[in-house]
């Protein structure tokens, strides 16, 4: 699987409204055949950040996604909002989905 994590360094003004701003995008891209999962979730540290972790179930998947009319919209519409851009971290990883994290197993 394709496996990315961003973080998003969105303007002071516009942090609260972030999930509804995003909405659109992430709808879409969830609906997407080889998405597995897409995943906002706001900064601990740093109340302008959000972290998107998104995984697509293969290559052809990701290049779906990059070629899809909502990340074309996304591409023209989210930058407005954004401070700076965004860091990513993307990688292959040979698993299809969450493993249990034996560390802290409960039970």
């Amino acid at each position: 699987m394709i496996f990315i994590t961003a973080k998003f360094p969105v303007l002071p003004e516009h942090a609260d409204d972030w999930p509804e701003i995003s909405r659109a995008f992430t709808e879409a891209t969830r609906a997407e055949e080889g998405c597995l999962w897409f995943d906002w979730s706001r900064s601990l540290d740093d109340p302008h950040e959000y972290v998107l972790v998104e995984a697509f179930r293969d290559g052809d998947a990701g290049a779906a996604h990059v070629g899809s009319d909502h990340f074309r919209a996304a591409q023209a519409e989210l930058p407005r909002y954004l401070a700076r851009t965004p860091d990513i971290v993307s990688t292959e990883v040979d698993q299809d989905g969450w493993n249990e994290l034996g560390e802290l197993r409960v039970g």
